[in-house]
């Protein structure tokens, strides 16, 4: 096992400017997620660190040492690929035990890590099956027994999960997260879905336009973000942005909207200005039906039960805004109700520069 770093790398491909001026500390032994919209840099980064691509600046180290003039074998990583990338002419059994092979280690070596892998994953009857004989999953926990037969310091992932339907999703990331636990070896993921993130990772490391955003632990993003677009991207349902107005009287602040309707301050205005304009944030889950003459009132637009929870979207100041409710509601379209946010909750965020206004 190792740690990574990364020192203000860049990447360039020609003069599009790719990666720009990374850094990220992932410890050993723990599991980051790269996260972030499609396009943002995040495949790049995880090839760079590869050596798959290039790095054009800065400096990736994989335990202590530099690697940016090694090759992919010498950099002590695997790598599991989004199409699994398995020899379909070779079985499941020879498949696992190919970079042994190449690396010329006895079949008796060989073999025992195949086994052991191979009951890790639960992969012992289709030793002797080929990939075409074989499920989406299956070939997936082929892919990853291949990297873990060679017991490197670096796992690699990107996108594993996206050729998989949801269910076997959802069953393929906790077997991940659970082979994580147990091997503990250094791990980086890399996906667009943040749900993913949210649940599998020690540290997430969210990405746009090649920049890192903010790094942290999942509840650090969700609980504080950095800025709107971190709010935004984590959390699903995707919180709720509402612009106003910061109105100060007698001591207490409100946020007025463009309606009139004006909501309790949150405790990042106490370092606001009477008038200053802000973005009201407030996550979904985080809103709840008020009584008459409490909170704001919104239009019902949508309502979408998803039998755990029901989905309400409404019209409220002009913008339409997402609640989630643990209880059933027959709410009807063109309904009027009353939302109240959690003000402890809330976050405020700079128009401007889109960064959180902190407490």
């Amino acid at each position: 096992m190792a740690n990574v770093q990364i020192r203000d790398v860049e990447k360039f491909f020609g003069a599009a400017h790719i990666i720009r001026g990374v850094n990220i500390d992932i410890e050993d032994g723990q599991f980051a997620v790269l996260v972030g919209p499609s396009g943002c840099g995040k495949s790049t980064l995880l090839r760079m660190i590869a050596g798959l691509e290039e790095i054009s600046r800065g400096e990736v180290r994989i335990g202590g040492r530099v690697v940016n003039g090694l090759t992919p074998k010498e950099r002590d990583i695997a790598m599991v690929f989004q199409n699994y990338a398995l020899y379909p002419h070779m079985t499941v059994r020879d498949n696992m035990a190919f970079s042994l092979m190449l690396a010329k280690q006895p079949k008796s070596v060989a073999d025992e890590r195949v086994k052991k892998a191979a009951e890790i994953l639960g992969l012992e009857t289709l030793l002797d099956r080929y990939p075409r004989q074989l499920s989406g999953g299956q070939r997936q926990r082929v892919a990853m027994g291949r990297c873990i037969v060679r017991d490197p310091q670096v796992f690699l992932f990107d996108e594993p999960l996206s050729n998989l339907d949801a269910k076997l999703r959802v069953q393929m990331r906790t077997e991940i997260k659970e082979l994580h636990q147990r091997l503990k070896t250094t791990s980086v993921y890399v996906t667009h879905d943040q749900i993913e993130a949210m649940t599998m990772a020690d540290q997430i490391v969210v990405m746009r336009d090649g920049v890192v955003e903010q790094t942290g632990s999942p509840l650090e993003l969700y609980d504080h973000p950095a800025n709107q677009f971190v709010a935004g991207f984590i959390g699903s349902p995707a919180m709720n942005f509402l612009p106003g107005v910061v109105r100060r009287t007698n001591g207490s602040a409100r946020i007025e909207f463009g309606d009139g309707a004006s909501l309790p301050a949150p405790s990042s205005a106490l370092a606001a200005q009477d008038g200053q304009s802000v973005i009201y944030g407030t996550r979904p889950e985080h809103m709840q039906l008020a009584a008459e003459g409490e909170g704001v009132s919104g239009e019902v637009v949508v309502v979408e039960p998803t039998g755990a929870d029901t989905q309400v979207f409404t019209k409220l100041a002009g913008v339409e805004v997402t609640s989630v409710f643990r209880d059933r509601h027959a709410f009807r379209p063109g309904e009027i109700i009353r939302l109240r946010p959690d003000p402890a909750r809330a976050h405020l965020f700079d128009p401007a520069s889109g960064m959180r206004l902190a407490q």
